[in-house]
């Protein structure tokens, strides 16, 4: 089910949208937003995870961290 509804945007914003919809990056600026919206809602989601975990086990020591870098391959960008 989807719902129709109208909100405002900046200019910077919707020209964004169209340009995506131009390029075939996106089928619409409808799918652009929701798309947009739909990531922002599972990145909010994520923090919101991360600090319940932090919450309950602590924040992550310098060792975690490292291996992590190396295992995502950062540990040689910087």
């Amino acid at each position: 089910m989807t719902t129709k509804i109208a909100v405002s945007l900046p200019d910077e914003l919707v020209l964004a949208a169209r340009a995506a919809v131009h390029e075939g990056r996106a089928a619409s600026v409808s799918a652009y937003v929701a798309a947009a919206l739909l990531d922002h809602t599972r990145r909010e989601g994520l923090a919101s995870l991360l600090a319940d975990l932090d919450a309950e086990l602590g924040p992550p020591d310098s060792g975690s961290l490292a291996f992590a870098d190396r295992a995502l391959g950062l540990d040689d960008a910087q």
